[in-house]
């Protein structure tokens, strides 16, 4: 029993260190938002019908975890002046001061908070809606609508989440009770998002897969030549010059002794002999 019960615990933590190594190399994957292809839509009531718009300049990020969604994120900005509701006039009225002021607030910006993932692709999203200078926390459900290749060798990723604001919340008052505009505007924001490499630029699947075949060459070195074997060269023998044999002085001459020296030498002759 012992043994089974070992055996069991050693499988147990092994699978355990599997599951930890497969989730540590899962890495979170960056997707800026294409500004060509995002689109914030929305549409309220006006007296008993419904009216819809867009605003189509959106730029920002999304970091996608899909080994754990609820580690993934948005930051997006949305410029008030790209709004579109396909009558200029209309425009020009909700971006003036009593609605959108744009001229005072030419920017609407949302960043998540948390992502709470209920499925591979959906899930309810939570952040901050900052609008006419006023930040307040929204939730967004979102569904994931694919990651795929594109035509031009990168990766893209579509994104769908909608909520609904009231637009008093923002300060936004103008004929809110009971006047032909209503208070609750329902949004849906279309994200679609373009996969950004390591150096942030973004991702070309074909650039990748030619480095990556790429292997990487060094030159051999070249075959060693054999030394030429030089034969000694017979080397004469050095001939030390003979020096000249020099010349003694010739011997002084020797001096004349005087008379009185002579004397001398004979007296101390004899004197000692």
């Amino acid at each position: 029993m012992k043994q089974i019960a070992l055996v069991a615990t050693v499988a147990t933590l092994t699978a355990a260190a599997i599951a930890f190594s497969a989730g540590a190399r899962a890495e979170a994957e960056t997707f800026s938002i294409d500004n060509t292809h995002s689109f914030a839509n929305w549409e309220l009531r006006h007296i008993v019908a419904r009216t819809s718009g867009t605003f189509y300049d959106i730029k920002g990020k999304l970091v996608l975890d899909t080994s754990n969604i609820a580690n993934s994120s948005v930051d997006a900005t949305i410029s008030v002046y790209s709004l579109n509701s396909s009558h200029l006039r209309r425009d020009m009225h909700v971006l003036a001061e009593e609605y959108l002021d744009a001229r005072n607030y030419p920017e609407m910006k949302f960043v998540s908070t948390s992502v709470s993932p209920y499925s591979a692709d959906k899930g309810t999203m939570r952040g901050q809606l900052t609008l006419r200078g006023v930040s307040k926390p929204v939730t967004m459900d979102y569904q994931i609508l694919g990651i795929g290749a594109d035509p031009w060798g990168g990766i893209r990723s579509g994104f769908k989440a909608t909520t609904r604001i009231n637009r008093t919340d923002f300060g936004i008052t103008k004929f809110a009770v009971n006047g032909p505009v209503g208070n609750e505007v329902d949004i849906t924001l279309l994200i679609e998002g373009i996969k950004l490499g390591a150096d942030g630029q973004p991702y070309n699947a074909k650039k990748a897969a030619e480095e990556k075949a790429k292997v990487i060459s060094y030159p051999m070195p070249a075959a060693a030549q054999p030394v030429p074997v030089v034969q000694p060269v017979p080397v004469a023998p050095v001939v030390q010059p003979v020096a000249p044999p020099v010349a003694q002085p010739a011997p002084a001459p020797e001096k004349q002794e005087s008379a009185e020296d002579q004397l001398k030498r004979k007296l101390f002759k004899g004197l000692f002999n």
